[in-house]
């Protein structure tokens, strides 16, 4: 296999949730070296999902989404639900694990000697965290002065929300992003948190962190990136804020529809609850619409005879679609329209991504062996380079899964004292029993 970008470059990462985790799939699936450097003591909460007290905890806790477990992952016997959660199987992949506990010196000193031959460490924690740890740059550059520190935190680590905690639907609040989507019949309440702030922020400080290693390779200097979350999410609803900064106008609620044309909706097709989308843009997109139905007489109508009027008679033109989208499955009806060359998609449920031919063609999935959670087809990577073919190598991994590796290969520990620092719990693979969560607890 030929050799991935990043391989040489070892990654440190004290990251939460979703954010600083996707940062570190993309760098771990290009070659990196990600070590994540997880506690025993103290369980991120939401970071291996819903954070649970023991093994034995409720399955009916979550049933879906990111929260969602394996649910053959309950049981006594297959305990260790914090290696289990979906969400943390697709972007825990390809890193590494180890456990230390840096509330206390020993496991601060082991954490020091990890950075000292490292090149990057990533953490997404509240300002105050980092600063009570006295894990903040100015530290860290005097071990390392060649270490690319990376903090992502809500709102960065300057200005009066510097300490304010935040999660994606707080940052989605916050930027406008929950106002703008939703229905124009509905109020704002009407909706639902997608968290696109952690695949915003996490791809854009992935970027940034390779921006930054070439910067070294120039200089022979390490830096300090401040991200915050909500300003690298911001920078994608660039219309909406330029809208009002130019003509003073809010940008309103618009549902499926579209602010400059005609036609763009969702559809109900024949099914239960299938639906495909169409977006139309030119009069010539219109054509070939009008040919996949057939020419029917409500197309011939002055009301639907050019864009505008299209889009000021969108209601209208909506009943005559869905009219004809409900009498077809949601498939053929994207088959009917691009063969016109007309933009459209099928809304689809999870299963039929994993049997789209085009996924299937593209190898897109990838059947992957964990060993908790068994043997499953994974989203894979999302863009391939001609002369470096890529793929998922190693599972999501388990907590404190390369222990060994970390404080005997990396960190030269003896044998002796990775039985004491076992002994004292900063070593292991299963959480301290009735651990609080998101609380240290003292011994």
């Amino acid at each position: 296999m030929a050799k991935l970008p990043l391989e040489g470059i070892r990654v440190v990462g004290m990251t939460q949730m979703w954010a600083g985790p996707i940062a570190e799939m993309h760098l771990a699936d290009w070659g990196a070296e990600v070590i994540k450097v997880e506690s025993l003591h103290y369980l991120a909460v939401g970071t291996r999902g819903p954070a649970p007290r023991h093994a034995k905890y409720a399955v009916d806790f979550v049933k879906g989404g990111y929260a969602a477990y394996l649910k053959e992952g309950y049981d006594e016997v297959n305990g260790r639900p914090w290696n289990r959660s979906c969400m943390f199987n697709v972007h825990g992949r390809n890193k590494l694990s180890c456990t230390v506990d840096p509330m206390r010196p020993k496991g601060k000193e082991i954490l020091r000697r990890l950075l000292q031959v490292s090149d990057i460490f990533i953490e997404s924690n509240q300002p105050g965290v980092m600063e009570n740890l006295g894990l903040t740059y100015d530290v860290i550059k005097d071990w390392n002065p060649k270490i690319i520190m990376v903090s992502m935190s809500g709102f960065g680590q300057s200005g009066p929300l510097k300490y304010y905690r935040a999660l994606g639907a707080h940052q989605e609040d916050f930027l406008g992003h929950t106002y703008l989507r939703g229905y124009i019949d509905r109020d704002v309440t009407a909706n639902s948190a997608i968290y696109h702030g952690d695949e915003a922020s996490g791809t854009t400080a992935t970027f940034i962190i390779v921006m930054a290693l070439h910067q070294r390779n120039r200089t022979g200097k390490g830096m300090f990136i401040d991200i915050s979350q909500t300003e690298a999410t911001m920078l994608q609803l660039g219309e909406a804020i330029m809208d009002y900064t130019m003509n003073k106008r809010i940008t309103e609620r618009t549902g499926n529809r579209d602010l400059y044309g005609a036609v763009q909706g969702c559809y109900r097709c024949r099914g239960e609850d299938r639906w495909v989308c169409i977006t139309i843009r030119t009069d010539k997109e219109w054509q070939g619409f009008c040919r996949a139905l057939g020419h029917p007489d409500w197309t011939r109508e002055d009301k639907f005879s050019d864009a505008f009027k299209r889009w000021h008679n969108h209601d209208e033109l909506d009943k005559h679609i869905e009219e004809w989208t409900s009498q077809h499955d949601h498939f053929a009806v994207m088959r009917m329209l691009q063969n016109e060359g007309v933009a459209a998609g099928p809304v689809e449920h999870p299963d039929d991504a994993y049997n789209d031919p085009q996924m299937n063609d593209r190898g897109f999935f990838e059947t992957v062996t964990h060993p908790e959670c068994g043997t499953h087809r994974y989203p894979g990577l999302a863009y391939r380079m001609s002369k470096t073919p890529n793929h998922i190598r190693r599972p999501a991994v388990r907590l404190g899964e390369h222990n060994e590796y970390v404080y005997k290969h990396i960190l030269g520990v003896s044998d002796e004292e990775y039985a004491e620092l076992e002994k004292e719990g900063h070593i292991g693979m299963d959480l301290v029993p009735g651990l609080e969560i998101g609380k240290y607890k003292a011994e």
